[in-house]
Parts: structure tokens; C-alpha cells; sequence
């Protein structure tokens, strides 16, 4: 469906409109928002606002990089939104030109929701016009990035302030999963930057001062949030690298623990091995106190070597 927005000449706020009326003289500037238009409703982008045929086909192209082009009565910008829960990147097309903006998105946007109720609430931007209203949508889609990254940098923290009592596999599986969703972030956050960066540099902007301060807030929150995702990066390789030297460290006092039980246990073993054979002519065999003898030879050696082991420091790992 799509929604107009008309503010007349006299400072009059009207919903709701007919199409046709959106041009009448009578008018000072329009907002006609498409939200999931379906292909009758998106054919107006052609019939009635005579838009280019490439800034069209990019309305329909599957996710579009962010970018800005300039034809001769309208600039055509390209803007990534952020699924809040799978984190997907979601395109919204803004046609802005001197008395309307047209905002198209074939997913509902709540970002620009809210930008309407601010417009219908507001009577201070009904005289701000259609390039005002442009920042406000840009300014609030990029606002929507910063709970997401929030969200990931308290798990993190979790992660990281953990008692350890999950299992290696689990703790990296979640390091990982959280380094994907700093990936799907990046992905979007680095293009709407280099985006913001074109935009503050177009000759229009350069010489409107106010509105270069808007963008340029923009633009600083987008270089905030690009250090915040290379920050949490960089902290899941920490996690990652430090999880792995922990699961080694563990594994190597398992292996320093069976090689102690396996080296005390040879020359017992050697011993048990000696005296189980089945020869007649073995001496020992008929000693009175052979066995009490042996018993006590074994336990020698197993504190023998307990303590060489001990003064060798092959206890500390344990520690």
C-alpha cells in the first residue's frame, strides 16, 4: 500500500490525499510513502512520478548496495534498514526533489514509521521539507543499529565473565556465532558509511552548511558503530584464541596426567610381568617372604619416582 503526506502552501498538514491532488498548485511539498506496494501500486513510480527507468529497476533489484544517484530533478538514494531479529539487511529507496520524497521498501520499515508519527505530531517539520525528512529517515534507520550491536556486546561480556562452567564446545560455538552476526553487521554498517561520506561531499551540501551538520551527525554515528563492530571483532578473536589455549592448557594436563600413571606404572608392570611367568627353577618363588618382599620393592619405586617427578616440577601444570 502506499500513504501520501501533503503540507499546502498555507501550512496545512493533508492525509490521506488522491494522487492526482499531489501536484496541484496549491501544494508546498509531499511525502508518499510505498510500504510492500504491490506491483499495480508500484507502477505509479512510473506513471505518475515519471521517475527514471534505472532508479525504478533498482527498487525491485534484491538489496541493492547503499549509494546515491543524482538525475536532473530528483537525487535517488539507496539505504540499508536492519531486521532487528535476524539481523538481515532490508532495503528502503528514497526519490528526493525539491517539493516531494517518495519512500519505497518492500518490508515494513519501523524505522520509518516512526519518522511519519514524528511528521503528523510535529508541526515544526511540516516547514523543513523533503530533504529534512530524508536525514530523519537515514538518521533513524541508522539509530536502529546501535541495540542490535549493544545486544551483541552484553554477550560478549557474558562470554567473557563467565565461570567457565560450559563446555569448550559451547562457549566457541557462541563466540562464533556472535563473530557471524558482527560479519552480517559490517556488511551493512561499512557501504551506508562510505554512503554518508558521498553525500557529505555532493557540491549541494557542500554549500548548505545546516544540513551538512545533519549528515555529518549521521555519518559520525556510522564511524561509532563501524569501531564498535571491529572492537567486538577483535574481542572474539581474543575469546576464541583464549578458549583454545585454555582447551589446550587442559588437554595438556590430561596428557601429563596419563603419562605420570603410565610411566609409574611400567616398571610395576615389568615386575608382575617377571614373576607371573611359569618356570619351575625361579628362586624367588619359594622365598618365605618373597611376596611381602616385592610388595614393599614396588611401593619403593612408586614413591621413588613419585618424588623424582615432584623435584622434575612435573606436578606444577596440575596447579
Amino acid at each position: 500500500m502506499y500513504k501520501h503526506i501533503a503540507i499546502t502552501k498555507d501550512g496545512q498538514l493533508l492525509l490521506d490525499v488522491p494522487t492526482e491532488r499531489l501536484t496541484a498548485e496549491d501544494i508546498e511539498w509531499y511525502w508518499t510513502d510505498f510500504d510492500q506496494a504491490t506491483d499495480v501500486e508500484a507502477l505509479l513510480l512510473h506513471s505518475h512520478f515519471h521517475f527514471h527507468p534505472l532508479s525504478i529497476e533498482d527498487c525491485f533489484h534484491h538489496l541493492q548496495r547503499p549509494k546515491l544517484d543524482q538525475y536532473e530533478h530528483y537525487a535517488f538514494f539507496v539505504i540499508h534498514a536492519l531486521n532487528q531479529k535476524t539481523l538481515a539487511s532490508e532495503e528502503v529507496d528514497l526519490f528526493v526533489g525539491d517539493r516531494f520524497i517518495v519512500t519505497f521498501h518492500l518490508h515494513a520499515s519501523r524505522g520509518i514509521e516512526k519518522v511519519r508519527k514524528q511528521v503528523l505530531e510535529n508541526q515544526d517539520m511540516w516547514t523543513k521539507g523533503p530533504n529534512h525528512i530524508a536525514y530523519m529517515v537515514m538518521d533513524q534507520l541508522v539509530d536502529e543499529y546501535f541495540p542490535i550491536l549493544y545486544q551483541i556486546e552484553d554477550r560478549l561480556n557474558e562470554i567473557a565473565e563467565s565461570d567457565s562452567r560450559k563446555t569448550f564446545g559451547t562457549l566457541i560455538n557462541e563466540v562464533f556465532e556472535i563473530r557471524s552476526d558482527l560479519l552480517k553487521l559490517r556488511r551493512t554498517i561499512i557501504p551506508m558509511r562510505d554512503l554518508l561520506y558521498r553525500i557529505l561531499n555532493i557540491e549541494p551540501l557542500k554549500e548548505n552548511r545546516e544540513r551538512k551538520a545533519y549528515y555529518s551527525d549521521i555519518y559520525d554515528h556510522l564511524l561509532k558503530l563501524t569501531e564498535i563492530v571491529e572492537n567486538n571483532r577483535d574481542m572474539t578473536a581474543d575469546l576464541r584464541d583464549s578458549y583454545q589455549t585454555l582447551n589446550s592448557n587442559r588437554m595438556n594436563a590430561i596428557m601429563m596426567t596419563l603419562t605420570i600413571v603410565s610411566t609409574i606404572f611400567i616398571p610395576l608392570t615389568f615386575i608382575v610381568g617377571v614373576y607371573g611367568m611359569n618356570f619351575e627353577n625361579m628362586p624367588e618363588l619359594h622365598w618365605h617372604y618373597g611376596y611381602y618382599f616385592i610388595l614393599g620393592f614396588m611401593a619403593i619405586i612408586v614413591v621413588g619416582m613419585i618424588m623424582w617427578f615432584r623435584y622434575k616440577g612435573w606436578f606444577h601444570i596440575f596447579k
